[in-house]
Parts: structure tokens; sequence; C-alpha cells
């Protein structure tokens, strides 16, 4: 039996507020997603699968907890601990079209999240998108295991260190000055691995 996780008990209980349900809220960020059109995507920090599920079982995810993992995959996801990946089929260089962190990087200090980058672009194609999501002022006060403030000057930077190109950033689903206020506003930071 996997040991109890507050924070996938915390997202669980997020994701399942019937008000949540009834709104269908995901459904603005669901299209954000997918008009990206990502191709075959790895989910890093998948957590419990929200973004898998968006993109129609047309991605893994790869998350740190062994709980988040055993939800996403009871859910109809493929989800691998890290421990597990590199073992996996699916671990297979250039194997996927996009890399996503979503709600990752702004847990961990700008140096790991370079090495968080870093250790997965080898299994994204040539030409391949990387799509990054961190919370605005507002979603990153929301949570206590927030430790990085991320503007999109410094997910561009990352992703330059990095060797990517073609970097474009957006605030969604509201411009950047509601980020203050709404708390599930976001930016959204999308490069491109070098074609050759």
């Amino acid at each position: 039996m996997t040991e109890r996780d507050p924070y996938t008990e915390r997202l669980e209980r997020l994701s399942g507020a019937r008000w949540k349900n009834v709104l269908s809220v995901q459904a603005p960020y669901r299209w954000n997603l997918r008009r990206l059109e990502p191709g075959r995507v790895l989910d890093v920090g998948c957590g419990i699968g929200r973004n898998l599920r968006h993109l129609d079982g047309n991605a893994v995810g790869i998350d740190t907890s062994q709980a988040s993992v055993d939800v996403a995959n009871s859910r109809g996801c493929v989800a691998y601990t890290v421990d597990d990946f590199g073992d996996s089929e699916d671990a297979v260089p250039g194997g996927f079209e996009s890399l996503l962190f979503a709600h990752v990087l702004e847990h961990m200090p700008l140096s790991d999240a370079s090495d968080l980058m870093r250790e997965y672009l080898p299994y994204i194609a040539p030409g391949g998108q990387i799509i990054v999501i961190v919370p605005q002022e507002a979603g990153y006060a929301s949570d206590d295991t927030h430790i990085n403030f991320l503007e999109s000057s410094d997910v561009t930077s990352l992703m330059e260190d990095c060797g990517l190109v073609e970097i474009r950033d957006y605030s969604f689903p509201f411009p950047r000055r509601l980020g203050k206020f709404f708390r599930y506003n976001e930016t959204v930071v999308v490069g491109r691995v070098p074609a050759s």
C-alpha cells in the first residue's frame, strides 16, 4: 500500500471540489494546452494527472510522489515515478514531441530547475517544444510549498541556458496585471529544441 502523501491529498481535494466540476473550470486550461499542438507529451511533475487527462492519452507523466502516480494511473493515465521512468518502455530518447513543466519549477531553486530541464531534454525530438507554466503572484501565494517566484524572464533565461530557441511567453487566461489578484492566472513560456 502506498504511503499517504499530504500534497497528493491536497491536489485530490482541490480538483474534487463540486463547484469546479459543475462549472468545468478546467475547460479553458485544457483548450490552452491543446492549442499549443504539443503532440506526444512528457509531463514532468504530473501530479495526479490533470494535464495527462487534458491530452487524451497522448502523454506520459513523471512525478516524485508514488501516491500521485497511483492516482494518475487509477484515472487511466500513464505515469511513473522518477525512479521507474528510466526503465520503462516510454523512456525513449527523442520519443516525445513536447516536454511539459506545469506548476513545477516554482517548487525549487532555479539551479535545480535547470538540472531538471536538462535531465529530460534528451527525451524530446529535435524541433520539439518545451512548455513551462508557472503561477503569477496570487497563485504563487496560495501554496506554501512554492519557494521560487518566476517571472517570464526567469523562465526565458532558463530555456536559453538550456539551448532552446524560438522562445515566446504570454499570460493566461487574463492579462498579466490580473495575476496579482486572480489566483489561477498563469505565465506560459514555450521554447523549441533546435531542429538540428
